[in-house]
Parts: C-alpha cells; structure tokens; sequence
C-alpha cells in the first residue's frame, strides 16, 4: 500500500483505504464514482505541487496534492 502521490504518470491502482481523507473530499469523491475498491490511472501530475489527474472509469478527476497523500493505493 502506497500514498497516491508515489504513483508514476500511467501507473494503474486500486483504492484501499480514505479514511484518512476529510468528510467533505470523501463526499466529492463518492458523488464522482472514486470510491474504495475503485481502480484508477494517473493521467498527470501539475508542476509546482499542482493537483494530480486520476481516470476512474473513462471519467479524469483532478484531485489537490496534500489530499492525494492521504488516499492509500495498491499498484496493480
């Protein structure tokens, strides 16, 4: 298990764990199908610790950078 921000640009993932991410995130994340369990691609990173693109089942999702540290990901 890694933090999401340790995934390299193409690497797919699967979600373990987001508890430690705020109600709020867990929300927006829920209302946009990125769910535990949910696999993802990193499409991209922004430069100068600028959000991270994720695609979760054809849908690309920006999350912040200090908000992907807390989602813990399994590298597939």
């Amino acid at each position: 298990m890694v933090a999401m921000t340790q995934l390299r640009v193409g690497e797919r993932a699967k979600i373990v764990d987001l508890s430690r991410v705020s109600d709020l995130v867990k929300r927006r994340l829920l209302d946009m199908g990125v769910t535990e369990g949910s696999e993802i691609c990193l499409k991209c990173t922004m430069p100068l610790g600028g959000p991270f693109m994720i695609e979760n089942c054809g849908q690309c999702v920006g999350i912040r950078r200090h908000e992907a540290m807390n989602i813990q990901v399994k590298p597939l």
